[in-house]
């Protein structure tokens, strides 16, 4: 699972795993994906949409399978994108991650690491192609809402928010 070099770490992905995450990549992927579904929920607070009601995930008792819905289409653009900008500028480091039986977890410091990459995520800005405006992606994800909302109010057709970058 984990290759030294003598002056890199790999970091390797092995497969998916949580409950509980088996490495260090995966206890990023748990983390941000967690991020992600909390944003989504925020963002969906700002709306008329109910959390509960949603159209890929089965809508469980203690959860809001909206945002889980919603956060399929912001995961790889912004936590896989964040978890590779992290490993690759070396912010995440091995000190960041604690290992126990048969599990990895981050750290406080990792934590608080990524967190704050996190925010500075959500708050930096893209050209919005269709308003002609910069938004943020925080922004982004408020307006992802919003085509929901006219999806189910207005008939319109619900197009997914796709990279184009």
């Amino acid at each position: 699972m984990r290759h030294l070099t003598p002056l890199l770490r790999i970091f390797d992905m092995g497969g998916r795993s949580k409950r509980p995450p088996k490495n260090e990549v995966n206890a990023l992927i748990s983390f941000g994906n967690m991020l992600c579904y909390t944003q989504c929920l925020k963002q969906i607070y700002h709306t008329q949409l109910n959390p509960t009601i949603s159209f890929l995930h089965e809508p469980g008792a203690r959860r809001y399978s909206l945002a889980l819905d919603l956060a399929e289409v912001f995961k790889p653009i912004l936590v896989d994108r964040l978890i590779f900008s992290l490993f690759n500028k070396k912010i995440i480091q091995d000190t960041d991650f604690r290992w126990d039986i048969n599990r990895c977890l981050l750290k406080e410091s990792g934590s608080k690491t990524f967190a704050k990459a996190w925010e500075d995520r959500l708050s930096e800005t893209i050209e919005h192609r269709s308003l002609k405006r910069k938004v943020s992606y925080k922004q982004l994800i408020r307006l992802e809402c919003y085509k929901l909302v006219a999806h189910l109010i207005d008939d319109k057709v619900y197009k997914p928010f796709k990279i184009w970058w």
